[in-house]
């Protein structure tokens, strides 16, 4: 499986904006491509406002130029996500998941 991770930053008044629409823009259509094995956004406040980190999982690099096109390294960032983010990674990082655990450890 692939990690596709990706970071933006946007105003602290503003970044409900993101992520609402990462919510209801986003993610129905991530989720309906063939191969995308899910997403988090995680969000973290910063001295000069909102630090997002988005974490797609793909079940291969193949599943992510689908996705993401020809050079998959490349940010897709729509022009209403680039409207209300202050500053975005123009790439994207992509990692071999090699171990993971979901749920309770005990």
């Amino acid at each position: 499986m692939i990690a596709r991770v990706w970071s933006a930053r946007a105003e602290l008044d503003r970044a409900h904006l993101y992520a609402a629409h990462f919510t209801e823009a986003v993610l129905p259509r991530l989720t309906a491509l063939p191969g995308c094995r899910g997403a988090h956004l995680l969000r973290r406040v910063v001295d000069d406002g909102v630090e997002f980190v988005v974490q797609t999982l793909w079940d291969s690099m193949d599943a992510v130029s689908e996705f993401a096109g020809a050079t998959p390294d490349l940010a897709v960032v729509d022009d209403e996500a680039r409207g209300v983010l202050t500053s975005f990674d123009t790439a994207v990082k992509h990692y071999e998941i090699l171990s993971s655990v979901s749920g309770s450890v005990e």
